[in-house]
């Protein structure tokens, strides 16, 4: 349990860096294509016709991974840390689903404060830094049954 929550950690980070990559593919896509003469307002999204560039597929990315993939990772790794036996591991646990669900509801509020957008990258990267941490401390901390003396784990 303790190695699935490990990988939770680096899973959660290694996703954010997913985001950070189709987010920035999305708008240098955006920004070829109104060089080129492209119009991109509201209709394009809703659009059920082609697709006007391809690397639009990176804001339909970022949204579906950041709205359900990573909130469900990090709802898993919240649970799994329950079972762990990880000293500090469920209060970290809870830090990253807290961050998380900031994340989301920034994410939501950017649309209509675009300033929010900046808190939005700026979560991100605590995101990938406490992830990171919570994943390490687990190779450096020792096993339940060692530091307690108690059989098994």
């Amino acid at each position: 349990m303790r190695s699935f929550y490990r990988t939770l950690t680096f899973v959660i980070a290694g996703l954010v860096f997913v985001q950070s990559a189709m987010a920035v593919w999305a708008v240098s896509g955006l920004s070829k294509w109104v060089d080129d003469g492209g119009v991109f307002d509201k209709s394009v999204i809703e659009s059920d016709g082609e697709m006007p560039f391809p690397e639009i597929w990176g804001i339909i990315i970022h949204s579906m991974n950041g709205t359900f993939l990573i909130p469900l990772v990090g709802l898993i790794l919240l649970i799994v840390s329950f079972f762990a036996h990880i000293p500090g591991g469920v209060k970290w646990a809870a830090i990253i689903f807290l961050l998380i669900a900031i994340q989301v509801t920034l994410g939501y509020m950017s649309h209509g404060i675009p300033l929010l957008g900046m808190l939005h990258g700026i979560n991100a990267l605590a995101i990938v830094g406490v992830s990171i941490t919570a994943g390490r401390r687990v190779a450096q901390v020792a096993p339940a049954s060692v530091t307690t003396g108690v059989a098994g784990g």
